[in-house]
This record gives C-alpha cells, structure tokens and sequence, in this order.
C-alpha cells in the first residue's frame, strides 16, 4: 500500500464512449418527439422515446459521477446527490459486494463508509464490475485508506478490508426479502378469501337442475336453459390467441371464446346445444365433441394459498437470520437459512393435501383435526431442528476446540484452503485426509492426488466465524483458522466440528515429528 498519498480522484470510464451514449440517447429522443409531432402521437414511439430517455439519464448519471478525497475529507458528486465527510466522522472504509445479475453472474464491488453515528453510505465510485477493474478499484481504496489512516481521529485499520455482502450481517435486512414475504402474505390472504365465494359456486354448478316452465323468471339464472345453434365456422388460434367459434344468423349470438382444443373439436355446419347457466354458456354439446368451461375448483384456490403462505417463508427465515446476527460484526458471515426449507417442504406434504380436501372446512371433522394435529407437530420438530442448524456457533480458544473429536482410522475431512500453496495448487482441495498417512490435501474423498500438508511449519493462530472476505465458496455456519505457514497467512475454512478435528491432527502430527 502506498503511504505517499494526497489525493484521490475517482471519475467513471470510459468517459468518452459514455458521453457518446448521452449524445445519441438525446438524438433519439429528439427523432422520437419529431416523428410523433409530425405524425400524430402513438404508443410506439412513446415507448421508443422513454426507453431512449432512460438509457440517456442512466449514461448521464455515470459520466457525471465523481469521488474526491483529501486531507479535509471524503466528497461525493452525482447527477441528483451531492455529498461530503470529514475524515475524524468516518469509522471505517469497506467493501461493498454484489452479485451481478447478468447471464454471466460476477461481483460488482464499490467501497462503503461507515460513519461514527452508525450511519453508512455506498460510494458511486470506484466500482469493479469484473476482474478488468479490480487492479483500478483497489488502488483507488488503498489510496482512500491512506488519507483515512493519516487524517482520521484514532483510526485502527485491520490488515484486511471488512467486506460486507448479501451473506453477512451488516446488509441490511428489511429490504427484498420483507417484501417478498410481505407479498407472498398478502397473496395467500386474498386467494383464501375467494375460497369460501368458489365452494359456493361450485356447489350451486353441481346442483343445478333444468329450468320448468313453472319455474320464476328470477330464478332462472339459477338453473338450466337450453338453446340449439348451428356453428359457421371455426377458428382456431395458437399459442396465445383467442379461439372462437361462430354461430349461424348471430344465433343465440355472434361467437363464443373457447379454448384452441374446442375451435379443434368443432366443424362448421355442426348443431350444437348451448347450456346456460347463470347467464354464461357453460357446455357447448356436439356429436363429435362436448366442451364445458373450466369451473374455479376451491380445493385447487386453497391449495394456491397455502403454496403462497408456505413460500413466504424463506423470505421470512432470511429476515429472522439477519434479527439472530444483529450482534455480530457486519462483516462476519451469516449462517444459511436453506434449514427452514426441510420444515417448509415438510408442512407442504400434510398441508397442501388437507387444504385440497378439505377448502373450507379444515377442522371439520376428526380426520381432518386428527391431520392436522400430527402434521402440525411434525412441523413443530423441524422447525425446532432448523433452528438449531442454523444458530450462530460460538467461536472458542483453538487449543480447547481441538479436543472435541478422536480419530478412528483414515478419514476425509470437508475442508478448504482458502489460498494458493505448494500443497493447495490453485486451491484444487476439497477434503484432508487424516488417520493412517501424513495430513494430505485431496480433491475428493480418496488418496489420489494427494498432496502432504507441511505441518512442522503450520501454527493455528486462531479460529474465527466465517467473513464477507473469505468468499463465497464458504458457508456461512462453517468457520475458518487462521494458520502461520511459516510467516505467510493460510486460511482453513470448515465446520466447525471438521476443523477441530483437522487441528487436532496437525497440532498431534507436529508434537509426534522430531524438532
């Protein structure tokens, strides 16, 4: 890291290509409001001119953004924001990681400040949107730290940079995911209140009988008139076109929207009988062909609400596992909350079936109460399991932690090293072997390739929960040693049972060999 720093400048590139992009967005909008003045105003050119708009302010927002810092603070500049902070106001200098949503996936990084309020702020710039820009992103940080360290008041600067991403306790928790699980909530809610409305019908469908000729004329929507047409033609369209079929002399009327699978069944020239029902055609009978219009099935709407209420439940296990790690570190790793899924999946089994049964009666009757008793017991265990899976372990002394576990013969221990070393080449490893042999990285469960772990040279300095820095191939209820090998920093990243059973192997081994 450079300590001659004394400024820092961060403008965004290519500047020329994007003030380009603001020209002709411009240009094209201008053709868009000149084609419309001079032809009359239209949907298309609408949507042409606001989609050549938004790409115009988006390339103006980038062009004009800016970051500055100097001795007297941080300054940042955008097209609708300005703003500024002393060095002494700021507490920490942070990465920020995303996940791109591109086809190819990637990470766009930008640095975060954390003021001494607890307040905290993304820089526009710098930004590294691929490996092409991380040599610009970390020089422009470096540099940022620098001024920090020199200006700020009673800085203490990690060797690392705290990175803070989508996994770790310092994202903010009350953004997507509550309104997933908000939405999904408010779906199943109103899907649960059409269900009663539904069973109604259907039942009134499945009862209706014949009109009589006794019968009121308000009561006739009630029961069942019949009327004979004679179709004219068909026609039949795919995939996502209405299919009609067309009556003779406009009797009883012109057409009648059917599914393609009707228009398919039906010839021009066949008579048909229509059955009415609450003034809508409900069967269309033919010789060679019988449509009925689908009739909403309350089961299949009780079944949607119940798919909806039990898929707001990951968002809302994210949301309780960002409250569970509100103590720890924003930078330190959050363990998954893919263990809800197994009490969600497992709700889903005696749910889903109960709700189709039984739409508007659940606790009907003593089978159903008897159901969903058990069922809700069930759901109770795996959500205490769950629970348990997914709690933050505590990190003890490495010494003592070694003592959990006994080895019993040859094992392969799930376990990686995080960087790149003579016996981890380009961090092929994905288990040690322990037990009969040296400690060996392997890249799978087995003995081929296997590559000796120094370990006269290898001292544990310490154990800690996993970190945004560590990256994402390591989960987030795993945790991670920090190992000197021979004076160059090594990471070990495992479950927390599996690395101390590691530990206890290497530090065994090395009391074993001679010094």
């Amino acid at each position: 890291m450079t300590t001659d720093v004394r400024e820092v400048h961060c403008r965004a590139r290519p500047r020329h290509a994007l003030w380009l992009s603001v020209a002709f967005a411009a240009a094209g909008v201008g053709a868009s409001v000149g084609w419309a003045a001079y032809r009359g105003p239209g949907v298309v050119w609408l949507v042409v001119g606001g989609a050549f708009a938004l790409v115009g302010l988006v390339s103006l927002h980038m062009v004009t953004a800016q970051v500055s810092a100097d001795a007297r603070g941080l300054r940042s500049w955008t097209l609708l924001r300005r703003w500024s902070v002393p060095w002494p106001e700021v507490a920490e200098l942070r990465i920020r990681l995303k996940r791109g949503n591109g086809s190819r996936g990637g990470q766009i990084r930008r640095v975060g400040v954390l003021l001494r309020d607890g307040r905290s702020r993304t820089l526009p710039l710098p930004v590294a949107t691929g490996p092409y820009e991380l040599g610009v992103f970390e020089e422009k940080l470096d540099g940022l730290r620098v001024l920090h360290r020199r200006h700020g008041a009673g800085v203490a600067q990690a060797a690392a940079v705290p990175v803070v991403s989508d996994r770790t306790a310092g994202r903010g928790w009350a953004g997507t995911a509550v309104l997933w699980c908000v939405g999904l909530l408010v779906g199943a809610g109103v899907a649960a209140a059409f269900v009663s409305g539904t069973a109604a019908d259907q039942r009134a469908w499945r009862a209706a009988v014949p009109c009589s000729a006794a019968t009121p004329a308000a009561d006739r929507r009630e029961c069942l008139t019949y009327t004979s047409a004679v179709i004219a033609r068909t026609d039949p369209n795919r995939p996502k076109k209405s299919s009609w079929l067309y009556f003779a002399d406009d009797r009883p009327f012109a057409r009648l929207e059917v599914p393609v699978e009707a228009a398919d069944g039906f010839r021009a020239g066949d008579r048909v009988q229509l059955t009415f029902w609450r003034g809508e055609v409900r069967v269309v009978t033919g010789s060679r062909y019988v449509w009925h219009r689908h009739v909403p099935n309350a089961g299949t709407l009780a079944v949607l609400s119940a798919f909806a209420a039990l898929g707001a439940g990951y968002p809302g296990a994210l949301t309780v596992q960002r409250v569970r790690g509100r103590r720890l570190p924003d930078d330190e790793v959050l363990p998954s909350a893919l263990p809800f899924v197994v009490p969600l999946g497992g709700t889903a089994l005696w749910l889903v079936p109960l709700c189709y049964l039984h739409p508007t009666g659940l606790l009907a009757s003593p089978g159903a109460i008897t159901w969903a008793a058990a069922g809700t017991l069930v759901t109770g265990a795996l959500l205490v399991w769950a629970w348990r899976e997914t709690r933050v372990r505590p990190v003890g002394d490495a010494e003592v932690a070694v003592e959990l576990a006994e080895l019993d013969g040859e094992v392969f221990v799930s376990a990686r090293f995080l960087e790149h070393t003579d016996y981890n080449p380009y961090g092929f490893g994905t288990h040690i072997a322990l037990g009969d042999g040296p400690p060996a990285v392997t890249p799978g469960p087995g003995r081929f390739a296997a590559r000796r772990i120094p370990v006269e040279r290898i001292t544990v300095k310490a154990v800690r929960r996993a970190r945004g820095g560590d990256g994402d191939t390591v989960p987030g209820d795993w945790h991670i040693a920090e190992l000197d090998d021979g004076g160059r920093p090594v990471r070990l990243a495992a479950a927390p049972a599996d690395l101390a059973r590691v530990l206890r192997e290497l530090t065994a081994v090395r009391e074993r060999e001679p010094s």
